[in-house]
């Protein structure tokens, strides 16, 4: 490829609206132009990366024998009446009306479609299992699209489906994409960690992401540097931080603490450790067409994890943080001193883990301007009506599997794999003919990866204050050749030529920019597209008898004879 062929179109500012590292870089890069609110032009450059990602999704899914299809952008409302998520679904659900008034959808996802094709098609227990796959562009109208490609509106992802005869089928279909996502990823050449995970929305079993280790991820993940746990912060076990309750020592009393509110801040005021404080959190579920409150316990120093707290057997239906009338007419007093003991009406009370073994701890009175110290549980309270893991694990806590502590890192969450079971199947009476003859539903599974996000994780975990810095395996061009003084030396102009043609046909995607820039702009240029691999031809060094070589990560160029630069490249990635 030479450039001046090609559609190379930097800046050397990025928009104002660009937050992150990887909507700057990619705008000035050429990679993206902005169309509307998080829909974006795809130029040349950026999707060269795209369709780099997309070749290694699709080498590697057909490999492991999935089955690649394309399913509709617009899809009809009647599949989604069927599962119930037509109503679900919020307003990131974009919806339409074609000219016979009949309701359609923009797809945020495929689960609909794939399982009304897997009932019309498959019949027979002989034609399981199967794993269809495609890759498409997906719609969410998100209420404010940001951070570029990062969390867009229209994206593109690879979406998978497997049908399987049963749970045991379904769990190895589960296990081959799991390994194939290691392999995708590995291949892509990101630093990652797959991380247990909630199922959310879309249901199902069991559930792992596929996070892009970067500090400006919005995910939090908790992970063992001595074992292989590793789990979103929703999912991630908390363990009790005491190992049992000890015996009651102070006597329950009545502390002043005016304008006091703030866990650390009474703790302060009181000479006592944070740690011996317990912090209230009130939450209201309808049941019946009434309104139950929930008293929620944590240590003072402690984060209520809703996700958690959405698992309890009252909560599972959903829940909101109770209003100030609600929680005045429950424990009498304003938020800020609230606590189990001296309640005015009953609330159900929830401790976590920790909470339940702490022994003379510090807690709201009910009353403004006051706590109690020396709270014990079964002496001055009832035990609580339940003992579960509410709250964040933080830096330090130990590992579930006993095998050290947790450590906290941010990752950008590109990959999704879920055990769905019947979830689909059953609310579209997919099934197939045993061997009996009798029907049985198919079980599913579903594996999702965001191909355009993935641009965005690669340049936010890869860049420095010059650009971007792509693996080579994703790289718009592997190697860029710039030649100084193009127009001026018939011999820069042949042994770059001469480079360019060895390397191509050894394999390499390789770009020569015969624009006849000034060096200067050329090496800054393909430092902020993040090429990989430089390699320089001028004249005064052709003298020498050498080139010079410049890896994208390297601080200062080396001078090399022009046949020892293969050498330097390695192999080319495919």
């Amino acid at each position: 490829m030479y450039a001046s062929k090609f559609f190379i179109s930097t800046l050397k500012e990025a928009p104002s609206d660009a937050e992150v590292v990887s909507h700057r870089l990619m705008t000035r890069a050429g990679m993206i132009r902005k169309l509307a609110g998080g829909i974006y032009n795809y130029m040349p450059m950026g999707l060269r990366v795209i369709r780099k990602i997309e070749g290694i999704i699709r080498d590697e899914m057909n490999q492991a024998g999935a089955i690649e299809l394309l399913m509709p952008l617009i899809q009809p409302a009647e599949l989604w009446q069927e599962t119930g998520r037509w109503d679900k679904m919020g307003p990131e659900m974009l919806r339409v009306k074609d000219r016979h008034d009949r309701d359609f959808i923009i797809q945020p996802t495929s689960e609909e479609v794939v399982t009304d094709i897997a009932r019309a098609e498959i019949h027979s227990w002989r034609q399981l299992p199967k794993n269809f796959y495609h890759i498409q562009t997906k719609f969410r109208d998100e209420r404010r699209p940001r951070f570029g490609v990062m969390r867009g509106r229209e994206f593109t992802m690879k979406d998978a489906y497997s049908f399987d005869r049963d749970d045991e089928a379904a769990g190895r279909s589960y296990d081959t994409m799991f390994d194939t996502y290691l392999r995708i990823f590995r291949r892509l050449g990101l630093e990652f960690r797959a991380v247990a995970a909630d199922t959310g929305a879309i249901g199902g079993s069991r559930s792992h992401e596929f996070q892009v280790i970067a500090d400006t991820g919005e995910d939090l993940i908790a992970w063992c540097p001595d074992s292989d746990y590793a789990a979103n912060i929703e999912l991630a076990q908390a363990v009790p931080l005491l190992p049992a309750r000890a015996a009651a020592t102070q006597a329950l009393t009545r502390i002043a603490t005016p304008a006091t509110v703030r866990c650390e801040d009474v703790a302060k005021l009181l000479g006592a450790p944070i740690t011996r404080t317990v912090k209230s959190v009130v939450v209201a579920a309808e049941k019946e067409g009434k309104t139950e409150l929930w008293l929620l316990m944590l240590r003072g120093d402690h984060e209520l994890n809703e996700v958690k707290a959405s698992k309890l057997p009252g909560l599972k239906d959903g829940f909101r943080f109770a209003t100030e009338a609600e929680i005045v007419e429950h424990f009498g007093c304003v938020p800020g001193f609230l606590g189990p003991i001296g309640l005015k009406k009953p609330v159900h009370v929830v401790a976590d883990l920790t909470v339940a073994n702490m022994s003379d701890f510090i807690t709201g009175a009910n009353e403004a301007d006051a706590h109690l110290t020396g709270a014990n549980w079964g002496r001055d309270l009832p035990e609580p009506e339940c003992i579960a893991d509410l709250r964040n694990v933080v830096e330090g806590d130990p590992s579930p599997d006993g095998k050290g502590t947790l450590s906290i890192q941010r990752g950008i969450e590109v990959g999704h794999v879920f055990f769905l079971g019947t979830r689909y199947s059953e609310a579209m009476n997919c099934t197939y003919l045993d061997e009996t003859g009798k029907p049985r539903v198919m079980v599913m599974g579903c594996y999702g990866i965001g191909v355009t996000r993935l641009v965005g994780a690669a340049i936010e975990q890869n860049h420095d204050e010059r650009g971007i810095i792509w693996p080579q395996s994703i790289a718009p061009f592997e190697v860029v050749i710039c030649p100084v003084g193009w127009s001026k030396s018939e011999q820069v102009r042949a042994t770059a030529q001469q480079l360019h043609d060895e390397l191509t046909a050894q394999g390499f995607d390789v770009i020569l920019d015969d624009r006849d820039e000034r060096p200067g702009v050329m090496f800054a240029e393909w430092e902020l597209i993040g090429v990989p691999h430089r390699i320089t031809v001028g004249e005064r060094g052709l003298k020498e008898g050498v080139i010079e070589y410049q890896g994208r990560r390297d601080s200062a160029a080396q001078k090399v004879a022009p046949d020892a630069v293969l050498g330097l490249l390695g192999a080319p990635v495919r």
